[in-house]
């Protein structure tokens, strides 16, 4: 049984929406997109490449998927690390819209997304990986179906924008497993799911 791996992106206070470019995603009127890109050095590209080598499936919000499959399939170079893996294993949609993918090996998945996802997992060999969605990312969070998650935090506020976390999370708590900070200074932070939260009074103790 293979794991939910998501990596998401996020600025100091917490958005997602558009890092990597301008006209990615400019929902709600949002216009700072692309702030990710002062901070790429060797270390950001040496934890994604990282992260791809250890891929056995992908699974993409609708939006992720379109930016993607309008990129990486013209990178034809099959020793590429990020575009090999991206354009050779196969990749799932949910999406009710998405009729005719024309990204080879793309499958779309329209029932029920636990049903879904969770049978996803069982047969993938190696990590079922999550880029980007935040969407999709938070429901299956919800959903209790995501197993670890890379929270790679970038030293910007934007002051606008979808946040990752929203009001209305299902509450769930994590066990931080690794860390790192980039020489741009980008903190890379990998958690595993751990339930829900324990709650007490600080200093409340039987030694206290």
């Amino acid at each position: 049984m293979g794991k939910l791996v998501s990596t998401v992106f996020v600025s100091l206070d917490g958005v997602y929406q558009a890092p990597g470019g301008p006209q990615e995603d400019t929902r709600d009127g949002f216009q700072q997109g692309g702030w990710v890109f002062p901070y790429v050095d060797d270390d950001f590209g040496r934890f994604v490449e990282d992260v791809f080598g250890r891929v056995g499936a992908f699974l993409l919000g609708r939006r992720t998927y379109d930016i993607f499959a309008a990129y990486w399939p013209k990178v034809t170079d099959p020793d590429d690390p990020i575009a090999g893996p991206l354009n050779r294993l196969p990749k799932y949609v949910p999406s009710s819209t998405l009729t005719d993918p024309g990204w080879s090996g793309t499958t779309v998945l329209r029932g029920d997304l636990a049903e879904e996802v969770g049978a996803l997992k069982e047969r993938t060999d190696g990590e079922l990986q999550l880029h980007g969605s935040g969407a999709l990312a938070r429901s299956l969070l919800d959903l209790g179906l995501v197993d670890t998650l890379h929270l790679l935090t970038f030293p910007v506020v934007l002051g606008a924008g979808r946040r990752f976390f929203a009001e209305g999370a299902v509450p769930t708590a994590f066990r931080h497993t690794a860390g790192s900070v980039t020489g741009a200074g980008v903190s890379i932070q990998s958690y595993e799911v751990a339930g829900r939260p324990e709650y007490g009074t600080v200093g409340d103790s039987e030694d206290a």
